[in-house]
């Protein structure tokens, strides 16, 4: 007995060394910069490189200083291209395609115009082109397709499309997609079938379907098409598969009743073809209550008591209302089909009195908290293979937006990881086989084993790069054992094994 005890301990050793391999830094670089007076970002490519688009302020009559910085797989800079921007513009959006990058800029003083800048990777070659779009516009996403670029744009509380085509020096805003707040939709522009693709939320105030368009890449309307349930269910939102149109894949989530709050789940495959009323013939539900990890954040009792109210309702046929809010990932390919992840958020409130005799009671919205992540695997026509949650600690934003990266390793596992101020949490997910949430490692500062401690961590994040690595970055204050301490904007190589 004492012998298979041993066995046991050892077994259970061997597991817990495998789950909790860390993950390897090799590589780190700095810039001396503080946070008050700089900026960056991060933009890695496909080829291994990294390009940073640095702006240092001057707080003179001179302009600022703006360059583009390329750096080789190992983190070490290859070349330097200086970036001549007047003043009154102010950076809002970046993205890339291959190994062509894209800045657009907007001015302070005149909304309207807008600056456009391609970097292309490889040679260091810079080309701008300035745009005035007339009105005045906020810009939230901004995504490139063969050279030009698709800028999710408010206009008069519609939600639309500004269509910029850097080759021929010409803008238009796109009819084909143009709703009213608060209308949302996922964009997708694929590179491999040189399209666009939008899913939009519609709803009649009782139901809500979702409208797909297909766009090509110099913004005409090629396709469109609906997707709805027919039953009581109502579809929120949605991500479509990315790469070859033969295999079209539609992932998303869906509501009993209030639209704000996800109940489930849905997958359809879109070449299945629709019923004669409307719906699709492939699509399949998967309520919370049927995963089994979705509810791994909870304690185990308040899990089993949730499940077991779910049970009686369901047997009651009158199944148990869910209310989660979900900000879905693009999915990712893989051999069996694809992968879909969302980060489970909710809002938090601070709430306050004042007065004298007559006490008035507010509430101030406080920005929002990410539970969890799930990870669900998907094979080509929607069925659900697996699932799986990794549990998130200390992720608080003001704006809702992705936290959680992921990346696929050789073996069929996943990574999935983000920084909570120096330390990289993370997780690796064997389809629906239980393992840690509390991994974690702290960032390095140094490559040669030095005594440092890091005095602040701000504006940190983490991005996926190519294979099984990420790159961590942000601002830090980094203290030697001897010798004067050091502000920097930090770039590490993260890389699983």
């Amino acid at each position: 007995m004492r012998h298979f005890f041993a066995l046991g301990w050892v077994w259970l050793i061997s597991c817990g060394a495998a789950w909790a391999q860390a993950p390897q830094q090799p590589a780190r670089f700095e810039l001396a910069l503080q946070p008050a007076t700089s900026d960056v970002e991060v933009l890695p490519l496909p080829d291994s490189s990294v390009i940073l688009l640095v702006h240092e302020e001057t707080f003179s009559l001179k302009a600022d200083k703006r360059y583009f910085q390329k750096l080789d797989a190992g983190l070490q800079p290859v070349w330097q291209k200086p970036l001549v921007v007047e003043r009154e513009y102010e950076l809002v959006r970046t993205c890339s395609e291959g190994a062509q990058v894209y800045a657009l800029f907007q001015s302070m003083y005149r909304p309207t115009h807008l600056l456009a800048v391609h970097l292309n990777g490889r040679t260091g070659t810079i080309e701008t082109s300035a745009f005035d779009t007339r009105i005045s516009r906020d810009i939230f996403e901004l995504k490139a397709l063969s050279g030009r670029l698709f800028a999710t744009v408010l206009v008069d509380q519609h939600l639309t499309i500004l269509h910029l085509d850097l080759l021929t020096q010409q803008m238009r805003f796109l009819p084909s997609v143009y709703e009213q707040l608060p209308a949302q939709f996922t964009f997708l522009a694929d590179s491999v079938t040189k399209r666009a693709a939008f899913v939009l939320t519609q709803t009649n105030g009782l139901k809500s379907r979702l409208q797909l368009k297909q766009l090509s890449q110099d913004g005409q309307l090629l396709r469109t098409e609906f997707i709805q349930a027919e039953s009581e269910r109502n579809l929120i939102t949605a991500q479509l598969s990315p790469g070859d149109s033969a295999t079209r894949l539609v992932t998303g989530t869906y509501t009993l009743r209030d639209p704000r709050y996800s109940q489930g789940l849905f997958a359809a495959d879109l070449n299945a073809g629709t019923t004669p009323g409307g719906g699709r013939n492939s699509m399949r539900f998967y309520d919370f209550l049927s995963l089994k990890h979705f509810f791994d954040f909870m304690n185990p009792a308040r899990e089993a008591r949730i499940r077991e109210r779910g049970a009686r309702r369901r047997a009651a046929g009158s199944p148990m209302r869910l209310h989660y809010r979900l900000f879905m990932h693009d999915m990712l390919p893989t051999p069996e089909g694809y992968v879909m992840a969302a980060e489970v958020y909710y809002p938090r409130y601070r709430y306050s009195s004042y007065g004298g005799p007559m006490t008035t009671s507010y509430r101030q919205f406080d920005g929002y908290r990410t539970t969890h992540t799930i990870v669900c695997g998907f094979d080509r026509q929607g069925n659900l293979l697996w699932d799986n949650t990794f549990v998130l600690k200390n992720v608080e934003t003001f704006d809702v937006q992705q936290t959680v990266r992921l990346r696929p390793l050789p073996d069929g596992r996943l990574a999935l990881a983000y920084l909570d101020e120096e330390d990289i949490r993370y997780k690796i997910i064997d389809r629906t086989k239980p393992s840690p949430n509390d991994l974690l490692t702290p960032l390095r500062t140094n490559l040669a084993a030095k005594k440092e401690k890091v005095s602040y961590t701000l504006q940190e994040d983490l991005v996926t790069w190519t294979g099984t690595r990420f790159l961590a970055h942000g601002y830090q204050h980094v203290r030697p054992d001897k010798g004067t301490g050091r502000d920097v904007f930090f770039v590490n190589a993260v890389v699983f094994e």
